[in-house]
Protein backbone atom coordinates (compact mmCIF):
# COMPACT_ATOMS: atom_id res chain seq x y z
CA UNK A 1 0.00 0.00 0.00
CA UNK A 2 1.53 3.71 -0.90
CA UNK A 3 1.46 6.76 1.62
CA UNK A 4 -1.19 8.10 -0.48
CA UNK A 5 -3.63 4.66 -0.20
CA UNK A 6 -3.29 4.84 3.82
CA UNK A 7 -3.33 8.57 3.86
CA UNK A 8 -6.93 8.08 2.29
CA UNK A 9 -7.90 4.96 4.19
CA UNK A 10 -6.72 7.03 7.60
CA UNK A 11 -9.04 10.16 6.62
CA UNK A 12 -11.67 8.06 5.84
CA UNK A 13 -11.89 6.40 9.65
CA UNK A 14 -11.01 9.44 11.20
CA UNK A 15 -14.53 10.45 12.37
CA UNK A 16 -13.94 14.24 14.17
CA UNK A 17 -13.75 17.22 12.15
CA UNK A 18 -15.91 16.02 9.20
CA UNK A 19 -15.78 19.00 7.19
CA UNK A 20 -12.23 19.56 7.30
CA UNK A 21 -11.52 15.61 6.82
CA UNK A 22 -13.83 15.77 3.80
CA UNK A 23 -11.92 18.60 2.04
CA UNK A 24 -8.48 16.75 3.01
CA UNK A 25 -10.01 13.84 1.30
CA UNK A 26 -11.43 16.09 -2.18
CA UNK A 27 -8.13 17.32 -1.56
CA UNK A 28 -5.81 14.17 -2.01
CA UNK A 29 -8.47 13.14 -4.70
CA UNK A 30 -7.79 16.04 -6.95
CA UNK A 31 -4.41 15.61 -5.95
CA UNK A 32 -2.45 12.11 -6.28
CA UNK A 33 0.56 13.57 -5.06
CA UNK A 34 -0.92 15.68 -2.67
CA UNK A 35 1.16 13.84 0.01
CA UNK A 36 4.72 15.33 -0.82
CA UNK A 37 5.92 19.05 -0.26
CA UNK A 38 5.98 19.23 -3.93
CA UNK A 39 2.41 19.59 -4.41
CA UNK A 40 2.07 23.18 -4.85
CA UNK A 41 -1.66 23.25 -4.06
CA UNK A 42 -0.79 22.23 -0.43
CA UNK A 43 0.47 18.84 1.07
CA UNK A 44 -0.55 16.43 3.88
CA UNK A 45 1.88 16.72 6.89
CA UNK A 46 2.07 14.77 9.82
CA UNK A 47 2.89 15.73 13.53
CA UNK A 48 2.71 14.56 16.83
CA UNK A 49 2.44 16.28 20.43
CA UNK A 50 4.86 14.41 22.63
CA UNK A 51 3.51 13.89 25.69
CA UNK A 52 4.77 12.61 29.18
CA UNK A 53 0.94 11.81 30.95
CA UNK A 54 2.34 11.30 34.43
CA UNK A 55 4.22 14.64 34.36
CA UNK A 56 1.87 16.14 33.06
CA UNK A 57 3.77 17.88 30.23
CA UNK A 58 4.48 17.83 26.79
CA UNK A 59 7.04 18.62 25.00
CA UNK A 60 7.05 21.44 22.18
CA UNK A 61 9.70 22.65 19.45
CA UNK A 62 10.93 26.47 19.00
CA UNK A 63 10.99 25.82 15.31
CA UNK A 64 13.60 27.25 13.83
CA UNK A 65 11.84 29.09 10.80
CA UNK A 66 8.81 30.33 12.01
CA UNK A 67 9.97 30.82 15.56
CA UNK A 68 6.93 29.35 17.47
CA UNK A 69 6.17 26.62 20.10
CA UNK A 70 5.10 23.90 18.26
CA UNK A 71 4.08 19.86 18.14
CA UNK A 72 6.69 17.81 16.31
CA UNK A 73 6.32 16.84 12.73
CA UNK A 74 6.56 17.43 9.04
CA UNK A 75 6.46 16.57 5.65
CA UNK A 76 5.65 13.14 4.09
CA UNK A 77 8.93 11.63 3.01
CA UNK A 78 9.43 9.45 -0.46
CA UNK A 79 10.70 6.16 2.24
CA UNK A 80 7.55 7.09 4.68
CA UNK A 81 4.55 4.15 4.22
CA UNK A 82 1.98 5.39 6.48
CA UNK A 83 0.55 8.95 7.96
CA UNK A 84 1.38 7.32 11.55
CA UNK A 85 4.62 6.13 10.81
CA UNK A 86 5.60 9.88 9.42
CA UNK A 87 4.45 11.17 12.53
CA UNK A 88 6.17 9.41 14.26
CA UNK A 89 9.43 9.48 12.67
CA UNK A 90 9.57 13.29 12.76
CA UNK A 91 8.76 13.12 16.58
CA UNK A 92 11.31 11.44 16.87
CA UNK A 93 13.53 13.16 15.06
CA UNK A 94 12.88 16.67 16.27
CA UNK A 95 12.84 15.44 20.09
CA UNK A 96 15.50 13.77 20.00
CA UNK A 97 14.38 10.88 22.00
CA UNK A 98 15.74 8.37 20.15
CA UNK A 99 13.72 5.08 21.21
CA UNK A 100 10.45 4.24 23.38
CA UNK A 101 7.92 6.89 21.86
CA UNK A 102 5.16 5.11 20.87
CA UNK A 103 1.98 6.64 19.18
CA UNK A 104 -1.39 7.01 21.33
CA UNK A 105 -3.79 4.50 19.83
CA UNK A 106 -6.71 5.36 18.31
CA UNK A 107 -5.20 7.21 14.99
CA UNK A 108 -4.73 10.74 14.46
CA UNK A 109 -6.38 13.30 17.53
CA UNK A 110 -6.86 16.29 15.36
CA UNK A 111 -6.62 17.52 11.72
CA UNK A 112 -5.24 21.25 11.36
CA UNK A 113 -4.93 23.35 7.92
CA UNK A 114 -3.14 26.00 7.83
CA UNK A 115 -1.48 28.47 5.28
CA UNK A 116 1.85 28.21 4.30
CA UNK A 117 3.82 30.62 2.28
CA UNK A 118 4.42 30.62 -1.47
CA UNK A 119 4.90 28.47 -3.67
CA UNK A 120 3.12 25.86 -1.24
CA UNK A 121 -0.56 27.25 -0.40
CA UNK A 122 -1.72 24.82 2.56
CA UNK A 123 -0.46 22.70 5.23
CA UNK A 124 -3.06 19.64 5.72
CA UNK A 125 -1.48 18.58 8.92
CA UNK A 126 -2.80 15.42 10.34
CA UNK A 127 -1.86 15.15 14.47
CA UNK A 128 -1.03 12.64 16.36
CA UNK A 129 0.03 12.45 20.34
CA UNK A 130 3.09 10.51 20.68
CA UNK A 131 3.89 9.45 24.29
CA UNK A 132 7.23 9.78 26.14
CA UNK A 133 9.03 6.67 28.09
CA UNK A 134 9.53 7.54 31.45
CA UNK A 135 12.71 9.62 31.77
CA UNK A 136 13.15 10.29 28.18
CA UNK A 137 15.61 13.30 27.56
CA UNK A 138 15.10 15.62 24.58
CA UNK A 139 17.62 16.89 23.03
CA UNK A 140 17.50 20.03 19.83
CA UNK A 141 17.17 18.94 16.27
CA UNK A 142 19.09 21.15 13.54
CA UNK A 143 15.39 22.04 12.86
CA UNK A 144 14.69 23.99 16.36
CA UNK A 145 16.10 26.49 18.28
CA UNK A 146 15.17 24.76 21.47
CA UNK A 147 13.05 21.88 23.18
CA UNK A 148 11.55 22.10 26.18
CA UNK A 149 9.09 20.40 28.48
CA UNK A 150 6.30 22.44 29.20
CA UNK A 151 3.80 21.81 31.68
CA UNK A 152 -0.04 21.32 30.30
CA UNK A 153 -1.09 24.43 32.40
CA UNK A 154 1.24 26.69 30.53
CA UNK A 155 0.94 25.71 26.88
CA UNK A 156 -1.75 28.46 26.40
CA UNK A 157 0.81 31.08 27.39
CA UNK A 158 3.29 29.91 24.93
CA UNK A 159 1.61 28.16 21.61
CA UNK A 160 -1.02 29.05 19.35
CA UNK A 161 -4.30 28.01 19.44
CA UNK A 162 -3.81 24.62 17.23
CA UNK A 163 -1.10 23.37 19.51
CA UNK A 164 -3.35 24.30 22.27
CA UNK A 165 -6.85 22.52 20.72
CA UNK A 166 -4.36 19.10 19.99
CA UNK A 167 -2.97 19.20 23.77
CA UNK A 168 -6.62 19.51 24.64
CA UNK A 169 -8.09 16.72 22.37
CA UNK A 170 -4.92 14.77 23.67
CA UNK A 171 -5.50 14.96 27.23
CA UNK A 172 -9.51 13.78 26.49
CA UNK A 173 -8.05 10.51 24.73
CA UNK A 174 -6.03 10.06 27.47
Amino acid sequence: MSLYDDAVLVLKDYEGQPELRDLYLEHLAAHPDGVYKPCQAGHITGSALVVDPAGGRVLLTLHKKLGIWLQMGGHCEPEDTTLAGAALREAVEESGIASGLTLLPGGPVRLDRHPIPAPCNWHLDVQYAALAPAGAVAEISEESLDVRWFPYEEVAAVADTSVVRLMEATRARL
